[in-house]
């Protein structure tokens, strides 16, 4: 996404006056308060180099607060993401996190898409990521994203919600203020080709079915692959 397009979108955000950090959102969602009815989080997944070195200094001049969701592998071993996406560094994203305005979650730790994992490989998974944030930067993640939106087994969505405390899917449509299971968030992706009109919609909790053609494909597209 270019960076003024970026820039312009959270313009947009801070001026609503909308956006909260994922806690606040995660409590305000257990309640049915039309006073939060139209709360934002913006969110961001993986760890990439680009994020702390063009987005962060806009979301640091707006104070508009945010999640990552970092895939710690790539971060630990510093290599490189499907289509040459570099990682962060641990120090770069502590740093970020200190102002304040980051909250980090887990996004697993090799990226591996749960819905076909075993029982143990989903623990792995899990375990590694918590604990390397832990060991880098002095705490346990509290939230979860599923790797390419996909939702898990059974089995690793029980493993999920005993852990923590909310975990996000794709889902290009609002989640309802005490009716939503905050280990289902969705989340409305925002592409380039969105330009503003379409961000604005997405914004306003439209595009609903774009995002069930997108999971359709997704499956197909991912069925051969693990990570």
């Amino acid at each position: 996404m270019p960076t003024a397009m970026f820039d312009a979108q959270m313009a947009i955000l801070a001026a609503s006056g909308l956006v909260v950090t994922i806690d606040d959102a995660i409590d305000s969602l257990h309640t049915k308060n039309p006073d939060a009815a139209n709360q934002v989080v913006v969110t961001f997944d993986d760890g990439t180099s680009d994020l702390v070195n063009n987005a962060f200094p806009i979301l640091e001049h707006y104070g508009v607060p945010s999640t990552l969701y970092v895939a710690t592998d790539f971060l630990e071993r510093k290599v490189s993401f499907p289509q040459d996406g570099l990682p962060m560094s641990w120090a770069a994203l502590d740093d970020a996190r200190a102002s304040g305005l980051v909250t980090v979650g887990s996004h697993s730790h090799t990226h591996a898409l749960f819905d076909r994992l075993q029982s143990d490989a989903v623990a792995d998974e899990i375990a590694r990521s918590d604990e390397l944030i832990e060991n880098r930067l002095g705490f346990r993640p509290m939230h979860f994203a599923y790797p390419k939106a996909v939702r898990g087994s059974v089995d690793a969505e029980r493993a999920i919600r005993l852990r923590y405390k909310s975990a996000a899917l794709a889902g290009t449509r609002p989640n309802v203020y005490g009716a939503t299971d905050v280990h289902r968030l969705s989340r409305s992706p925002i592409q380039v080709s969105d330009g503003m009109d379409f961000f604005e919609s997405k914004l306003a909790g439209g595009m609903s079915l774009e995002d069930d053609i997108r999971e359709l494909v997704n499956r197909w597209r991912y069925r051969r692959m693990t990570t």
